[in-house]
C-alpha cells in the first residue's frame, strides 16, 4: 500500500453532472479503485483527488466516462492565462442562455395549463384538448435535458434526480395520452373539479397534464436558478486570479511573460505597475499598495532587504526585485487554492444531502413498482394500479427539487 508520501492530489474538472447524486455516484467510482481517496462536489463541479504515484491519472478520467460522465485535467498555467481565455468565459456566460429558452418556455406553456386544471370556470369544452396541445413542448421540449440524461444513465445501469423526474413526466404525459384517446377524459364536457375529499376511479377519466407541465417548469427553474448561483460563487475566485500581472520586464530589459518567470530573477517594477511575483526589493524605495492582501488603504514603504507580494502595486519610485517564489508558491495563489480548496469540501449537511440522494431514487421507483403490484394483487384493476404508481412518480419530483435546493 502507498504511503501519504507517495500519494498525488489533482483536482478534476467533471461535466454532465445534474444533481448531487452523480456527485455521489462519481465519487463512489473513483474510492473504488486502489489507493484512491476523491471527494467530488457538485457546486463546484471539480473532484479533488489523492492517488498513488504509480497511478496514471487518465485511469481516473476514465473511470470517471465509465459512469457516464466526462473529466478534464487542469489545465497548464500558459493555457489558463492565454488569450482565449476571454473568450471561453464568454462561451461559459452563454451555457445559460438554451437552459434559460425553455425555462421561459416551460413557463409561459405551462401558467395556463395549471389553471385550467385548478380552476374549474376555466374549462371550457375542449379545454383538455388545449392543455394537450400546451403541456407536450413542456414535457418533450423543455423537459429534453431530464430525458436525455435519464437514458445516459440508463444505458450506464444507474439511476439519478433526472430519471425521477423524467419517468414522472413522461408516466403522467402517457397517462394523460391513453385517458384522452382510449379513455373518457376527450370527451366534450369533461372537467376536473377541485375538491378536498377523494374519489375511487379507474382513471380513465382523469388527466395529469398540469403535473407534467408543472413540474418540469418548477424543476428547469431550480436548476437555472442553480446554474446561475454557481456561476456567482466562482466568480470571487476567477476575480482574485486576475488580480496577478500578466508580463513582467526583467532586469535584462527584455519583457516576458509572469509564466517564465523563475526564482532568483531580476525584474523592474515601475510606478503604477504590479509586482508579477513575491521576491525581495534590491534596489530602490518606493510606496507599496498592499490593500487587496491586508485591506490596509495607506501604502507601505519599501526598500532594500524588504519582501514585497505579486499583485500589490507600486505607488512611488522604480524598484528591482529578485523572486523569490514563482507560480503556486505565491501567496496570491496559495489564496486562490484556499479559496478553491473552500469551495471544493462539503459541509456535514451536504454529505449527509449527497447520500440521501444516492438512494432516494431508486427507493422511490421501487416505492411505485411496489405499490402498481400491490394495487394489481388487490384486484382494483391496471388503470388505478397505475394511476397509483404514477402518483408516487409524480409526488417525489417535488422531494428532488428540495433535494437540490
Amino acid at each position: 500500500m502507498s504511503s501519504v508520501t507517495e500519494d498525488e492530489a489533482v483536482e478534476l474538472t467533471i461535466g454532465g453532472m445534474t444533481c448531487a447524486s452523480c456527485a455521489n455516484r462519481i465519487e463512489r467510482k473513483l474510492n473504488k479503485l486502489d489507493g484512491v481517496t476523491a471527494t467530488v462536489n457538485y457546486a463546484t463541479e471539480k473532484a479533488k483527488v489523492t492517488f498513488p504515484r504509480d497511478l496514471d491519472p487518465q485511469e481516473l478520467i476514465s473511470e470517471v466516462e465509465k459512469a457516464g460522465y466526462s473529466a478534464a485535467l487542469p489545465a497548464p498555467p500558459a493555457e489558463r492565462t492565454s488569450p482565449e481565455q476571454g473568450q471561453e468565459g464568454q462561451e461559459g456566460r452563454d451555457e445559460l442562455r438554451p437552459l434559460r429558452q425553455r425555462l421561459v418556455t416551460a413557463v409561459v406553456l405551462s401558467v395556463p395549463v395549471v389553471a385550467m386544471a385548478m380552476i374549474p370556470p376555466l374549462q371550457f369544452t375542449h379545454w383538455q384538448w388545449l392543455s394537450l396541445t400546451l403541456a407536450a413542448p413542456v414535457v418533450v421540449y423543455a423537459g429534453w435535458p431530464f430525458h436525455r440524461a435519464a437514458w445516459a444513465n440508463l444505458r450506464h445501469g444507474a439511476a439519478t434526480m433526472d430519471t425521477l423526474i423524467s419517468m414522472g413526466t413522461l408516466a403522467a404525459l402517457g397517462w394523460s395520452l391513453w385517458a384522452l384517446f382510449l379513455g373518457s377524459a376527450g370527451m366534450p364536457g369533461m372537467t376536473h373539479p377541485f375538491e378536498f375529499v377523494i374519489e375511487r376511479t379507474d382513471g380513465s377519466g382523469n388527466i395529469y397534464l398540469e403535473a407534467a407541465a408543472g413540474v418540469t417548469a418548477f424543476i428547469l427553474a431550480g436548476r437555472y436558478f442553480e446554474a446561475r448561483s454557481k456561476r456567482r460563487a466562482g466568480a470571487a475566485l476567477r476575480a482574485l486570479m486576475e488580480l496577478g500581472a500578466k508580463d513582467v520586464e526583467l532586469a535584462d530589459g527584455r519583457r516576458v511573460p509572469v509564466e517564465q518567470l523563475k526564482a532568483g530573477d531580476r525584474f523592474v517594477v515601475r510606478p503604477g505597475e504590479k509586482i508579477a511575483t513575491d521576491g525581495v526589493v534590491e534596489e530602490g524605495t518606493s510606496a507599496v499598495d498592499a490593500s487587496m492582501l491586508t485591506g490596509e488603504s495607506v501604502p507601505v514603504e519599501v526598500g532594500p532587504g524588504d519582501a514585497v507580494t505579486g499583485a500589490t502595486v507600486n505607488a512611488g519610485g522604480r524598484l528591482i526585485v529578485r523572486a523569490t517564489r514563482v507560480g503556486a508558491d505565491t501567496r496570491l495563489a496559495q489564496m486562490a487554492r484556499l479559496v478553491e480548496e473552500a469551495q471544493t469540501g462539503k459541509a456535514r449537511v451536504q454529505r449527509l444531502a449527497d447520500r440521501i440522494s444516492g438512494v432516494f431514487v431508486p427507493i422511490v421507483i421501487a416505492l411505485a413498482v411496489g405499490t402498481l403490484g400491490f394495487w394489481l394483487g388487490t384486484g382494483n384493476g391496471a388503470g388505478a394500479a397505475f394511476t397509483a404508481a404514477v402518483a408516487v412518480l409524480i409526488i417525489a419530483c417535488p422531494c428532488a427539487l428540495g433535494l437540490a435546493t
